[in-house]
């Protein structure tokens, strides 16, 4: 299953594809180059059918815990000051996606939608220091029954060139409902309450929807 975001460039890669192999078949002549190029096309194809993929996955959503956002890897856990939203300490847990996870953004907690903004901005790569505030991200609170106000951030990285965002102010969302979506690698930020019970522990492999992140 791929997502919706994915299907044009498919439907190009696939085009391209079938395009470059005829030719190839027509001119190439020499064995060697002509398996290379063949075999080149067909990774790229692979490679794209792969990250746009969207797998159905079995998800429990509970108002206690904080979920995943995403797929990839725990590249932060600690206390930090949060100036765009709530301008005071906040424990930030970050994600890491490398270009082959699946990108898609899920809700990591259930409530209504109190703010969200897009910010266009640099392609420093995502685990830069400065990423969080100098690349193209998008934020977006939701208020939640059981943490207050919680955060996720999508940021751009080196390779990403555009971020969807679906959250709209005033709306209800479900716990790992779809949120948005980044293309070719990136990462997410989550602020929580000081307070907040870390599940997770650094360089820790998570799945978006799946994985605990943090609890009561």
């Amino acid at each position: 299953m791929f997502h919706k975001e994915g299907h044009k460039s498919i439907a190009i890669t696939f085009f391209i594809v079938v395009f470059c192999s005829v030719l190839i078949n027509e001119f190439v002549t020499l064995e060697w180059l002509r398996i290379l190029s063949l075999v080149t096309l067909i990774v790229l194809l692979v490679l794209i059918l792969q990250f746009f993929r969207n797998p159905k996955r079995a998800y429990t959503p509970n108002i206690d815990q904080i979920m995943s956002p995403v797929d990839g890897k725990i590249v932060v856990i600690e206390e930090v000051f949060e100036k765009e939203y709530f301008n005071e300490k906040r424990l930030q847990i970050s994600v890491f996606m490398s270009p082959l996870n699946v990108h898609v953004t899920r809700y990591p907690s259930a409530g209504k939608v109190v703010f969200s903004k897009y910010h266009p901005g640099k392609y420093l790569v995502a685990w830069h220091p400065k990423a969080s505030e100098e690349n193209e991200r998008t934020t977006v609170v939701v208020k939640s029954s059981s943490f207050g106000d919680v955060l996720h951030r999508q940021i751009a990285g080196a390779l990403a060139k555009r971020i969807v965002n679906y959250a709209e102010e005033g709306q209800d969302v479900s716990q790992t409902g779809e949120s948005g979506f980044i293309k070719f690698g990136s990462r997410v930020d989550v602020f929580l309450p000081l307070d907040a019970k870390v599940n997770v522990s650094l360089n820790q492999k998570v799945l978006g929807g799946v994985s605990i992140l943090a609890s009561k």
